[in-house]
């Protein structure tokens, strides 16, 4: 009864700053959209996902949903929990100085001090901008991923790499030292293990980390080839429960399949059945607009050589489900969209694909989308798709349909 009591004064004392704007509980991983408000990751990721493009708060439309993580305000209610528990020292002692911090980093690195320099970095942007400005701060924490075999401190590093990599000049910084250290260690085994054992978080982030250091043909040949690392990238995409892990892997993905033989690999692996689902939601929870994006995007890659171009004519339910998607999702998904149609009814003539489209009414949606805002490129592929699905369609009314024609009306 007494501890139902401090229960409820704590969640009474619990500040509105840390308070979600949707579900009104505590934030765990604070995010802010482009418009200023912050709100739980799990709670927007869910808004977005059911369709909506404006911001709860402020119902205003939202040129963008990218998120960006809060960084101050979630150490600002880690030490406020830390406080209200009880089960740590006071805020103030939680906090380590510069000169503390360069010390733990000339000193070992454990699981202990690690932490410390998380919270550390996450205090300020002031502290994490000393982190990342530091050449020797950055070394250690790569040369300790590399040599620990504890996968609870390569996931501790993939977290302070994550946080320090979107800093001026760290893209190529991280580049040198993972892929071009001119060493024998073996820097993405360590990205392996995080990927096949650590959290979720932990291979969002390795898996953001490899798409950023794949700055260049060469970056992207020694990641794609690291034995077991392209199918876990893979495995993230096949992660229905969770959205987020989806995204990052494709496009993790998308950054290095730029080769015909990564992209036939990953046909072998089953990406193209697997898009598939994703696109019908019928395994996953409401996909939201960015793992569509990359999803078509992803066909629209592996339909670049024939063995993708045929493996996407095979699968009834994905050249069905991206006639359903055009126009459905965002421009750009459309456009990703209709390039994969094109790929396989026009430049492949695949007759089963332009069957499928035709009886699922993709000459009307293919005509919609050229009568849009779309580019030019995208224009020309729809006209080309006309006159090829218009054959398959004798019966309809849209069969004489001129493709030089401005305007269509709505039905």
């Amino acid at each position: 009864m007494a501890r139902d009591k401090r229960r409820e004064e704590l969640y009474v004392k619990v500040p509105n700053l840390f308070r979600c704007p949707i579900s009104m509980d505590v934030m765990k991983s604070p995010v802010s959209l482009c418009t200023g408000v912050t709100y739980d990751r799990s709670s927007i990721e869910k808004w977005l996902a059911l369709g909506h493009n404006t911001c709860p708060a402020t119902m205003q439309t939202l040129p963008s949903t990218n998120t960006t993580p809060n960084l101050t305000l979630r150490r600002l209610i880690q030490l406020w929990l830390a406080h209200a528990d009880g089960t740590q020292a006071s805020p103030s002692s939680l906090v380590i100085s510069k000169r503390q911090a360069a010390e733990i980093v000339s000193g070992e690195l454990d699981s202990a001090s690690l932490g410390k320099m998380i919270g550390f970095m996450t205090a300020s942007e002031e502290n994490l901008k000393f982190v990342a400005l530091s050449r020797d701060a950055v070394s250690r924490f790569v040369e300790v991923f590399a040599k620990s075999g504890e996968i609870r401190i390569r996931e501790q590093i993939v977290e302070i790499l994550d946080l320090i990599s979107q800093e001026n000049g760290m893209r190529e910084r991280l580049n040198e030292l993972i892929l071009n250290c001119g060493d024998e260690r073996d820097y993405l085994s360590s990205f392996v293990m995080v990927l096949q054992k650590g959290n979720s978080e932990s291979k969002v982030k390795s898996a953001k980390i490899l798409e950023l250091i794949a700055v260049n043909t060469e970056s992207q040949r020694k990641i794609a080839e690291k034995s077991g690392l392209l199918h876990e990238l893979y495995t993230l995409s096949t992660a229905e429960a969770d959205t987020s892990v989806v995204e990052a892997g494709l496009s993790a993905l998308l950054a290095i399949s730029t080769t015909r033989p990564v992209k036939k690999e990953l046909i072998r692996f089953g990406i193209v059945r697997t898009v598939g689902k994703i696109l019908s939601g019928s395994d996953y929870s409401c996909p939201v607009r960015g793992v569509i994006e990359k999803a078509l995007a992803m066909l629209e890659t592996v339909a670049t050589c024939t063995e993708g171009r045929s493996m996407i004519s095979e699968d009834a339910e994905c050249v069905v489900e991206i006639v359903k998607r055009l126009m459905k999702c965002s421009g750009v998904a459309t456009e990703h969209g209709i390039t994969v149609l094109w790929s396989v009814c026009c430049l492949a003539r695949d007759r089963v694909a332009q069957e499928k489209v035709a009886k699922v009414n993709g000459l009307t949606k293919v005509l919609l989308v050229m009568q849009s805002d779309c580019s030019a490129n995208a224009k020309q592929m729809c006209g080309e798709l006309v006159k090829v699905l218009r054959a398959k369609n004798t019966k309809s009314n849209l069969a004489p349909y001129e493709t030089r024609t401005t305007h269509i009306a709505p039905y």
